[in-house]
């Protein structure tokens, strides 16, 4: 099960980095080349929901576990950058292991 709250963070980076390839897939192809002017309201809205939670995850890491700003801003500009969070993953999956080895 995960680790609250690094697991969740985990999670939700790697959920956040899915929804901006869909997002940007929405954007680009379904509204720029087709013109379907409503195809990213709901990746748009499912995306800020997932970004929102990883940012109050981050928010807890800071408060609960001491991170780091650095470390802190690292996932958020990973967030910010397709593809960033799956290369940004096994840094965090590290530190999940250290944290709590079985």
């Amino acid at each position: 099960m995960f680790q609250f709250p690094l697991g969740f963070l985990r999670l939700f980076s790697l959920l956040d980095g899915i929804s901006f390839l869909i997002l940007l897939y929405f954007s680009i192809y379904e509204k720029r080349m087709l013109g379907n002017d409503d195809a990213i309201r709901i990746p748009g809205m499912i995306h800020g929901g997932i970004f929102t939670i990883l940012f109050l995850l981050v928010i807890i890491m800071i408060a609960v576990k001491n991170w780091p700003l650095k470390r802190a801003g690292q996932v958020m500009l990973a967030a910010l950058i397709p593809f960033a969070p799956f290369f940004l993953d096994p840094s965090l999956k590290r530190e999940q292991e250290t944290d709590h080895p079985n």
